[in-house]
């Protein structure tokens, strides 16, 4: 099955989910038998993929938020019966296709890769119930991604890195103290943070391309965390969000990494927060890794990730 949002990057979804129908319908190899279903409204995409036990692939063609609704219906499937998961990233930020290796706005391609590829067993994340695939953060990255989010909403031309680094000069040019968190890591005792950054990562990037977690493995069964333990001047906060697009801000003295199996955290009042780049909303968050949640269909003969 082949779940389209037809809206992806301003009608190309559609086309593109043409073109997914004449390539599976012209290659008898590709699949024995197949279904495209196209979404028509928000969270149209968890019910559906929820109800696919049938089929053993089912495949989100859209950006991220389509594939997180659809990792979403997916989880709602039991056991065996659990369909293995495929992407054809067609949006603007594309992380969990940098992620696995797939070719990004490119049909032919990603389903060139599908069809070749190799599943591979991967980790999710999931905060207060709810599972994501790729990212989750709190405080002034948050906030700098929903712009972004909501800028692409309002039809910028603008995508990707250059997108949020222009959210990110908005945002930041306006940073204040941060939000004063309590944060305990697996057993470890609570310490008391004022978060300006703070993302909890199954894969390597956010924000179409930041490298804020650059060691960050899907298929390790650890969730890899950033965060700040220092509050920088702005001009030094800048020079980290430079830093982050190739990964080089974790030698910071200001920034602390590690690998997490779970973690809870208690905000005085509450951050601005995204899981995969949709608003998430609360004061209070329980966060844990799921091992071995889903199949993921990676292209052959790449690294474990592609970034």
């Amino acid at each position: 099955m082949i779940i389209a949002n037809p809206a992806a990057q301003s009608g190309e979804g559609e086309r593109g989910a043409r073109f997914a129908e004449s390539f599976l319908s012209t290659f008898e190899s590709a699949t024995n038998s197949f279904k495209v279903v196209r979404t028509a409204a928000q969270g149209d995409a968890t019910g559906i993929a929820a109800n696919a036990a049938a089929y053993d692939t089912v495949i989100a063609l859209g950006g991220d938020g389509v594939i997180h609704e659809v990792v979403n219906g997916l989880m709602q499937i039991k056991g065996l019966d659990r369909p293995q998961l495929g992407i054809v990233p067609m949006g603007s930020g594309n992380d969990f296709a940098r992620t696995l290796g797939i070719k990004k706005n490119n049909v032919a391609a990603a389903l060139a890769q599908l069809v070749r590829g190799e599943a591979r067993s991967c980790e999710l994340g999931r905060v207060n119930g709810s599972y994501y695939m790729q990212t989750l953060s709190f405080g002034l990255d948050a906030a700098i991604a929903l712009d972004a989010t909501n800028k692409r909403a309002e039809g910028t031309t603008q995508k990707g890195e250059e997108l949020f680094a222009r959210s990110a000069l908005s945002i930041l040019s306006k940073a204040g103290d941060g939000y004063t968190c309590k944060a305990s890591f697996d057993d470890e005792d609570p310490v008391d943070l004022k978060s300006i950054i703070f993302a909890v990562q199954v894969g390597p990037t956010y924000g179409g391309g930041f490298k804020i977690c650059p060691d960050a493995d899907p298929t390790d069964g650890l969730l890899d965390v950033c965060y700040n333990i220092k509050k920088p001047s702005l001009p030094k906060l800048l020079a980290l969000l430079g830093l982050a697009r190739a990964g080089k801000h974790t030698v910071s003295k200001a920034v602390e990494s590690r690998r997490i199996t779970r973690a809870e955290l208690r905000f005085e009042t509450e951050p601005p927060c995204q899981v995969d780049g949709e608003k998430l909303e609360g004061t209070e968050f329980s966060i844990e890794v799921v091992p071995h949640a889903l199949e993921v269909i990676f292209p052959k003969k790449t690294a474990r990730h592609n970034v």
